[in-house]
């Protein structure tokens, strides 16, 4: 029987990401950071995952609070509550730590972690990147990773809207 109960302890508040951040870097390992709302986790949120976790030994994934995720995606959403949405991030094998915020950006999360890697998807540029500027000067680089076409959850939603 497989051990499972390291999966939710795979998300982490700020403190506790703090006392990992200190492990890995203690340990030389590099670490990716990306965030979203993942409301209905779909192939292009493991595409964008897989990608991410590729350009270091540690991914985290800033996950948007519900309160966060309504006020971005409007009051339908989000579909899948917070806590949800973490256990199933939580449990895919390349995403090392979720750690939830509130505000509409992880902009203070991106700054206490300060990643060698900050990863956002193809819709965005290095300008429009928050936190991109932190990190470059703190030494990182920013990598903008190609959406997969015609995989979003808004254009999952309408589909099902349309059954």
């Amino acid at each position: 029987m497989k051990a499972t109960k390291h999966i939710q302890q795979k998300i982490l508040d700020a403190h506790q990401l703090q006392q990992e951040l200190m492990r890995w870097r203690k340990f030389s390992k590099k670490v990716a950071f990306t965030n979203g709302c993942f409301d209905i986790l779909h192939a292009g949120h493991i595409h964008s995952l897989m990608q991410a976790a590729s350009f270091a030994d540690v991914l985290i994934v800033g996950l948007n609070s519900d309160a966060s995720t309504k006020r971005l995606k409007g009051d339908n959403r989000p579909v899948n509550n917070e806590q949800n949405r973490a256990l199933l991030l939580a449990s895919l094998v390349m995403v090392d730590a979720v750690v939830l915020f509130d505000e509409d950006t992880p902009y203070e999360l991106i700054n206490s972690i300060l990643p060698d890697v900050l990863v956002k998807g193809g819709d965005y540029t290095v300008d429009t990147i928050v936190g991109a500027k932190e990190v470059m000067e703190n030494g990182g680089t920013v990598e903008i990773i190609p959406l997969v076409e015609g995989l979003s959850t808004t254009s999952l939603l309408q589909k099902i809207e349309r059954l």
